[in-house]
């Protein structure tokens, strides 16, 4: 068994630190801090995503839709669905991608790499 504490674990850069937990080929787990102000902007990514509000609170945009999550809050977004996050006083979310990489996730000819 693995664990983590989510609250304990450290990333001062916020943003531009995100903190990979767990990494297989069946999905990957990572944690943000958001610092105040800080945002993910209007993006997409190959796998279905989970986002969990572990702290504080975010702004969840997609598809013309916002909802403010606290902690607590489950969103899930499609492979390639557009959608941005944002926290005014700052949070701490979890990023669950499956699968892990997600078709076409890598770019460039040949096949997907692989995690170690």
């Amino acid at each position: 068994m693995q664990h983590w504490d989510l609250n304990a674990i450290e990333a001062p850069d916020g943003t531009r630190d995100p903190v990979v937990l767990a990494s297989a080929d069946g999905g990957r787990a990572v944690l943000i801090v958001l610092q105040a102000g800080q945002q993910l902007g209007d993006h997409q990514v190959k796998e279905r995503a989970w986002l969990v509000v572990v702290a504080g609170s975010v702004a969840i945009e997609s598809g013309g839709e916002r909802v403010d999550a606290g902690v607590g809050t489950l969103a899930t977004f499609e492979p390639g669905e557009r959608h941005s996050v944002r926290s005014a006083d700052g949070a701490r979310i979890l990023l669950i991608l499956a699968p892990w990489p997600g078709e076409g996730h890598y770019r460039g000819g040949g096949a997907a790499l692989r995690p170690g």
